[in-house]
């Protein structure tokens, strides 16, 4: 069918609103946003499913939602009876239309007889999978774009074990949505009905204290905490978002006295008023919370996104300005602390393993191996933790106390399998009082690992490619990178490059060929004759190319120098 067809079959369907309709009529004469619209449905990956929320084929809508949702649930019976009786877990975050999409999930999946728990309101993403691992349940949905811009929406799918899909179901799930039709194929129960006999149950409350205890359990030194608590002072921002309510009471339960919540930023809100993007990533995000840092004589800020399952950090130079913190060192210092941490308290499990992101700084690994910890790379994604975090603890080859990856996520304890800013902002926090105690800020933490394990520098470039041409552009950037691969690069020769999509290893200057343990995703990895290392990798979730820079030199002027020389090697992918 072509998008022309599309188009029209969604115009002329019963299934859309008035309002649905007058949408689709407003662009008729626009064949380029008709294209965009409806030339294919939008992927579903491992993590679900990401876009603009608008009526059509490519967009986040409801009819997208139980279309999606009506595969899932087929997928899910096919499992079997006992998976259908263990039932679903239903989540949302704060973005415009959330609810609403929670609700169509969860009436598809009761059509489907498959019992759902939803939550009441909005909840972090972490909670989500707590709730799938602490009910048993069979699957879970989150609604949410994460820490992407107002106008996105998303729909992230767990399994069992409260990960991301293991990779045959997003194939199967996307297979089955080939097969049913997005309207007629769809069924739907009626909300309350399915509320009443009980197919849903609403959950709130009494998860968030079960979720709390775990959280709180984490915690390493509250009588350290307590030392400083009539003087230590520090600004949370919830960006909006679902951090709002359990990050602060995190705090609160271990000891703090002079949490100040950036009030604007407390408010519920899909439109993120304050912000142009509500990123932890994104510095310029924190200018309300710096003002109210300065104004109550804080030295320390954290704020998580949206759906708090990310984390970031101001902190104070010696200058007495506020800086952010790069998810690598946050990553690098949250390690060392940990480490320490459970040292002192006695509470170190035998094999000791950290994990982190094949995009995250090697920083970690020298943390790591300095103090006996041993360190794997995963593919970026926490699924991929969460799975390398099974596989090595079942099998009996160490304890997982840490996974991270540099794009502000981090993974502690056993009750999650994703990234959870709710006991990340606990523990950093912990950290930033330890330090305190010390006299320290943490920027003199982070000058102090530098002297420790030797300098490192980092830096992500994010060439956009938005549209149908930019998808083109990506995949004709990685293929010519792996058809014509550069030897050199800034004048620097490339000593070995490697492909995890089949997992090759090639040593530029003999030309020998070996194998690496991870393969099969759509990443390349320059290694540079001056220690450097160069990825570069398509976004799994936006329409752009990940460019990392990861650099390691004598000193810090030296790196700072190198990640210049490789950004214009960078940014020239792109012309």
């Amino acid at each position: 069918m072509s998008y022309q067809e599309e188009y029209q079959k969604w115009l002329n369907s019963p299934a859309l609103s008035a309002d649905e309709k007058a949408e689709l009529e407003s662009i008729k004469d626009d064949p380029k946003e008709i294209e965009a619209r409806f030339y294919g449905p939008l992927e579903f990956g491992t993590a679900g499913l990401r876009g603009t929320m608008k009526v059509g084929l490519h967009n986040m809508n409801i009819h997208v939602i139980r279309h999606a949702t009506e595969a899932f649930a087929e997928v899910i019976v096919a499992e079997g009876p006992e998976a259908v009786k263990r039932g679903i877990a239903i989540d949302f975050d704060c973005r415009n239309n959330s609810p609403e999409f929670a609700k169509a999930a969860a009436c598809v999946m009761v059509a489907n007889g498959i019992k759902v728990l939803l939550f009441d309101s909005l909840r972090p993403t972490p909670e989500l999978s707590f709730a799938v691992r602490e009910y048993h349940c069979i699957a879970g949905i989150n609604v949410t774009a994460s820490h992407n811009p107002k106008e996105y929406n998303g729909y992230k799918v767990y399994w069992e074990d409260g990960a991301q899909l293991p990779p045959n179901h997003p194939d199967a799930i996307a297979k089955k949505m080939t097969e049913i039709d997005i309207f007629n194929g769809v069924k739907v129960a009626d909300y309350d009905q399915a509320v009443k006999d009980g197919m849903i149950k609403i959950i709130g409350d009494e998860t968030d204290e079960k979720f709390m205890d775990q959280v709180m359990a984490m915690a390493n030194d509250k009588e350290m905490v307590a030392r400083v608590a009539d003087r230590f002072k520090m600004v949370y921002t919830p960006f909006h978002g679902c951090g709002y309510k359990l990050i602060p009471e995190a705090l609160k339960r271990l000891g703090l006295k002079h949490v100040y919540c950036e009030p604007k930023q407390m408010v519920i809100d899909g439109d993120f008023p304050t912000v142009k993007s509500p990123n932890p990533e994104n510095p310029e995000g924190f200018y309300l919370a710096v003002d109210l840092a300065n104004k109550e004589g804080a030295d320390f800020i954290l704020g998580s996104d949206p759906d708090a399952d990310r984390v970031g950090l101001m902190v104070k130079d010696p200058s007495g300005k506020f800086i952010p913190l790069t998810g690598n060192q946050t990553g690098v210092l949250f390690l060392d602390y940990l480490i320490g941490a459970k040292n002192r308290a006695g509470t170190m499990p035998a094999d000791p393993v950290a994990l982190k992101s094949i995009v995250s700084t090697e920083m970690v690994r020298k943390v790591a191996e300095v103090n006996h910890v041993t360190c794997y790379d995963t593919f970026t994604g926490f699924k991929f933790m969460a799975e390398k975090k099974n596989e090595l603890e079942a099998a009996g080859k160490g304890k997982v106390i840490f996974s991270f990856e540099e794009s502000y996520g981090y993974m502690i304890g056993d009750y999650v399998r994703d990234k959870d800013a709710v006991t990340a902002a606990l523990l950093l926090t912990e950290m930033a009082c330890w330090y305190y105690d010390r006299g320290m800020t943490v920027y003199d933490a982070l000058q102090e690992m530098y002297q420790k394990y030797g300098n490192y520098a980092e830096k992500t470039l994010n060439l956009v490619m938005p549209g149908l041409d930019g998808l083109s552009k990506m995949a004709s950037i990685m293929k010519n990178l792996r058809e014509n691969p550069p030897m050199e690069i800034e004048g620097v020769k490339v000593a070995v490059r490697k492909d995890y999509s089949d997992g090759s290893v090639i040593d530029n200057a003999t030309g020998k060929k070996t194998a690496m343990e991870l393969s099969g995703s759509n990443v390349l990895r320059f290694e540079m004759a001056d220690g450097s290392t160069l990825i570069v990798r398509p976004s799994g979730t936006e329409p752009k190319i990940k460019v990392y820079l990861l650099i390691h030199a004598d000193t810090m002027e030296e790196c700072h120098k190198l990640v210049d020389t490789y950004e214009q090697w960078a940014e020239g992918l792109k012309k």
